[in-house]
């Protein structure tokens, strides 16, 4: 366990927030493994209809903890990062987001797989996994061309730009924007407004909805497969140093 995940049950909705302030909530294999146990439990929690994903403080996540994954990087399928996107992938009752400030990398692709995302005025996307020389990952290789179009996920993979809220919900990637000190009320509220509606209905559209699950699981194994032999490379070494040092890396 770790107190860098604030689990609350709100009712019928549980709220999952990544805690971890002095580093705009960037995530390490404990923080997986906590998000990963709230989701899957809640599939069988008859108590909880909704799950709600949110960052406390001015982010949502700035992506994934650089000195955590070099000391330990994440191969194989039984790693807390598997288990938390096989979580999400999976998940059959309702996945929503809030996301203010920073969501990076896999702050924006886990959003992919939310069935309502909100985002606030200052929200700003980012996957800037080839700037880090790595793959994308969580599927959205497949997932993010479907949502926003080829041309837009080539942009927003290969130049690693930043997307603002209100962009965000332009191109499809947030369903509604939220002034910040309102966003998790609002979010509360839409996932509260969902919990009372019928539940088999409401799962079953999901799965209506949702149903390239298997095509998406093979695309997630092979992503992680690239994943995990980029992060054994000399151009992740490179970058990864680069950014420790806060200099520019050198991939001449």
């Amino acid at each position: 366990m770790t107190d860098h995940i604030r689990i609350e049950r709100d009712g019928r909705v549980l709220v999952v927030t990544m805690n971890r302030l002095e580093k705009k909530n960037a995530l390490t294999h404990a923080m997986y493994a906590a998000m990963a146990d709230a989701i899957e439990g809640a599939q069988t929690d008859d108590g909880i209809r909704v799950v709600l994903l949110t960052g406390a403080g001015e982010a949502f996540t700035s992506g994934n903890d650089l000195v955590d994954f070099q000391s330990n990087p994440p191969r194989g399928t039984d790693t807390p990062v598997a288990r938390f996107l096989r979580s999400i992938l999976n998940a059959e009752k309702p996945l929503m987001a809030a996301v203010g400030g920073v969501a990076v990398g896999v702050g924006t692709t886990m959003l992919l797989h939310c069935d309502i995302v909100l985002v606030s005025e200052n929200a700003m996307l980012q996957t800037p996994f080839v700037d880090l020389a790595l793959v994308p990952e969580a599927g959205s290789s497949l997932l993010l061309p479907q949502v926003v179009g080829t041309a837009i996920a080539s942009d927003m993979f290969l130049t690693g730009r930043r997307i603002s809220g209100e962009e965000a919900v332009k191109i499809g990637l947030a369903a509604r924007l939220a002034p910040h000190s309102e966003l998790e009320a609002e979010g509360r509220r839409l996932a509260h407004g969902i919990a009372a509606k019928a539940p088999e209905a409401v799962k079953l559209t999901k799965g209506l909805l949702r149903r390239n699950r298997e095509e998406t699981a093979a695309r997630l194994m092979l992503e992680s497969e690239l994943f995990s032999e980029r992060l054994k490379s000399p151009e992740f070494m490179e970058a990864a140093t680069a950014f420790m040092q806060k200099r520019p890396p050198n991939f001449g």
